[in-house]
């Protein structure tokens, strides 16, 4: 009867897991489904060994290295690219299954199954607000700022150019008002661009020159606020 009991914790413990990673597989997220189950079992296995050899080990001391090693795991989830960090949500995700997990297999069904719940709901009801929160304004006195972006190129290397210049302009979160080229003399060209932030961001709007005047075809570059939008 014992050991059926472990084994029903088990599958609880599984089953828990994969309840929370529907939501991460439903957003096509790294870390899904079969990951979220397989933490949340995997560490309910390792709980209930406590209760097989009571004299050699004890349940707080199976999850504390429990803890220790789903860091790992989470760390592999975590990416960065450029300036942003992605994978942040999963890890976090992947320690609470571990969490539920443990405590399935130490007996504590009722606080596994409401944390289950917990973290399915964060994940799905507190999005939509952390959207909200990021478009809005970070200040009642916050006010535009427009810069005035211009790289002067050889024609051939302009289209790479204004795909970089693209590039890094959404890389640093900025808004792409405008962008077109004009010719020049001698095989040169002008490739003019308009951005907006909220409030003076001249340090991401710097780091996109310093970017792009490390191109080979760029012969002259130059960036400044643009009074008359003001």
């Amino acid at each position: 009867m014992f050991t059926v009991e472990l084994a029903l914790r088990v599958l609880l413990a599984f089953g828990l897991g994969a309840l929370i990673g529907l939501e991460r597989q439903w957003r096509q997220r790294m870390a899904g489904l079969r990951t979220n189950a397989l933490v949340a079992g995997g560490a309910a296995l390792f709980a209930t060994l406590g209760y097989l050899t009571p004299d050699e080990l004890s349940p707080t001391r199976v999850a504390a290295q429990v803890v220790s090693g789903i860091g790992f795991l989470g760390a592999g989830v975590i990416l960065r690219e450029g300036m942003n960090v992605r994978g942040l949500n999963t890890a976090a995700t992947l320690w609470c299954a571990a969490a539920v997990g443990v405590l399935v297999g130490t007996g504590f069904t009722g606080p596994a199954v409401l944390g289950a719940g917990a973290v399915v709901l964060t994940n799905l009801g507190l999005r939509p607000l952390g959207k909200a929160m990021d478009r809005s304004p970070r200040g009642g006195d916050e006010v535009e700022t427009h810069y005035r972006f211009s790289v002067t190129c050889r024609a051939e290397d302009e289209p790479g150019l204004r795909g970089l210049l693209v590039s890094m302009v959404g890389r640093e979160g900025l808004l792409l008002q405008d962008l077109y080229s004009e010719d020049l003399e001698e095989g040169l060209l002008r490739i003019q661009a308009g951005l907006l932030v909220e409030g003076r961001e001249d340090i991401r709007v710097e780091r996109v020159a310093s970017r792009l005047s490390l191109e080979p075809g760029v012969t002259r570059l130059r960036w400044h606020v643009d009074s008359s939008q003001e």
